[in-house]
C-alpha cells in the first residue's frame, strides 16, 4: 500500500492564473518556492536551496481564491502528487505537480507573517463532509480596542 500525500509551505513565485476546461471547470495554476536545507561539503555551513513546485487547484475554490494568490504570498498546502507526460514538437516532456486539496494563508494582506485575521475563513481546504463547503470569504479585521471602554467593565 502507498499513500500519496504532500505538505509544503512557501511563497508564491507568481500570481495565480485561472483557465478553464472545455466543459467550463476552472483550473487554477500557481507556483510555490520552498527551501531545502543542505550542508555544503566544502564549507561545512548549512545552506538553503530553493525548489519550485507547480500547484493546481480545480473548481470554484480556485476561482474564489485566485485574486488572493499573488506573488510573494506565503501559503501552506496539502495535496497529492501527480506526474504528467506528453509529447510536443517531437520532444518528450513531463512534470510533477501538486494537486491542492487544502490551502491555508500564512501571511496577512499587507505582507507580514503575523496572521492578523487574514486566514480566518480563508482556509481553502476541505474534509469529507455531507454538506457542500461554502465559498471562502475574508473575515473583516476588527479593532476591539475601539469598541471596548473601561467604564463598561463592571469591576
Amino acid at each position: 500500500m502507498s499513500i500519496n500525500r504532500v505538505m509544503i509551505s512557501g511563497n508564491l513565485t507568481r500570481d495565480a492564473e485561472i483557465r478553464s476546461t472545455q466543459s467550463g471547470m476552472a483550473i487554477l495554476g500557481f507556483g510555490v518556492a520552498v527551501n531545502d536545507r543542505r550542508k555544503n561539503q566544502q564549507t561545512g555551513e548549512w545552506e538553503d536551496y530553493p525548489n519550485f513546485v507547480d500547484c493546481t487547484m480545480f473548481g470554484t475554490r480556485g476561482e474564489k481564491l485566485q485574486p488572493y494568490l499573488t506573488k510573494g504570498t506565503k501559503v501552506a498546502i496539502e495535496g497529492k502528487l501527480r506526474y504528467s507526460s506528453w509529447e510536443r514538437d517531437g520532444q518528450r516532456r513531463s512534470k510533477l505537480e501538486v494537486i491542492v486539496d487544502e490551502l491555508e494563508f500564512m501571511s496577512s494582506r499587507n505582507g507580514n507573517n503575523a496572521n492578523q485575521g487574514y486566514d480566518n475563513g480563508m482556509t481553502a481546504g476541505y474534509a469529507p463532509q455531507p454538506a457542500p463547503m461554502a465559498a471562502p470569504v475574508a473575515a473583516p479585521i476588527v479593532d476591539a480596542s475601539a469598541s471596548v471602554y473601561d467604564e463598561d467593565i463592571p469591576f
